[in-house]
């Protein structure tokens, strides 16, 4: 069984937060995920309700069963999949909001830790039931109703989860994964090392060092890739605006360094792509 909806990602969203799929898979033994570092733009839960499958975290596997979670933050490395011997069902939510969602899971620890445990399963079952519900048979017609049942699930969790490891003192690179809401919001503004890495409380060598460790891409590759979200964005959004002016304002010095950039990225130019988009909506 597979039941899943896929919703339109809203920019500039008014709401603390919205999913962006939502979803339940069982007696599905193809249910394999991996995604690259800076693959995927939003948080996901991925909660185990009965069998069992394998989490992958630095090299390491985790065995989850029921009761089991796993929450990804934007842009981490994402690698999990069902056992073959006891196939999982299991319940998933892929989620996104302006910073303030991500200080609340920060302010809840809820980035210390990737692996927890639900103390009850039941009223989380229920509200992700709702959500998709919701989902599939609204779709985006009603958008406050999504963004209640998202906050009201991601509420939950909070209240519920239990670390399935103790939670260590806040490291430097739990302080990486803390910056990366603002280092996101502020990417088109001009990168300054020195600043980034004295919120980190290391030198600017490390803090590129560190940066690589956890995100597996440098401090630079990830700014880049903000800036091309928000150019992709602009440039669907704000069709009265020339290449060069979006180009400037998404952080680069010119128009030809961002077509160069866009090209290496997306495999097309960003006049290819606004007209691509205009095409498919004719």
């Amino acid at each position: 069984m597979q039941r899943q909806s896929h919703l339109l990602t809203l920019p500039h969203s008014p709401y603390f937060c919205m999913p962006e799929s939502v979803g339940h898979y069982e007696d599905y033994m193809e249910h394999t995920v991996h995604r690259k570092a800076g693959a995927q733009n939003n948080f996901n839960i991925h909660f185990v309700v009965s069998g069992k499958g394998y989490v992958e975290i630095d090299g390491e596997r985790h065995a989850l069963v029921a009761g089991d979670a796993v929450l990804y933050f934007p842009l981490q490395e994402q690698t999990y999949y069902t056992s073959q011997d006891d196939l999982w069902s299991c319940r998933w939510v892929h989620f996104y909001g302006d910073g303030l969602l991500g200080d609340f899971l920060v302010n809840q620890e809820l980035h210390l830790s990737q692996l927890w445990s639900l103390r009850g399963t039941e009223q989380w079952i229920a509200a992700h039931e709702e959500l998709l519900a919701e989902a599939e048979q609204h779709r985006m017609l009603r958008p406050h109703r999504l963004s209640t049942l998202t906050y009201a699930l991601i509420a939950l969790f909070a209240e519920q989860a239990v670390p399935r490891t103790t939670i260590k003192p806040v490291s430097s690179g739990n302080r990486i994964l803390e910056i990366l809401p603002l280092m996101q919001k502020e990417a088109v503004q001009p990168f300054e090392l020195e600043r980034w890495s004295s919120l980190v409380g290391v030198t600017p060598h490390y803090f590129c060092k560190l940066f690589r460790a956890v995100m597996e891409m440098t401090p630079m590759d990830f700014i880049t890739r903000c800036r091309l979200q928000t150019a992709k964005q602009w440039l669907l959004e704000r069709q009265s605006a020339s290449i060069g002016q979006i180009a400037t304002e998404a952080g680069y010095p010119s128009a030809s360094y961002f077509n160069k950039r866009f090209m290496e990225h997306e495999g097309m130019t960003p006049t290819s792509y606004r007209q691509l988009y205009n095409n498919a909506n004719k």
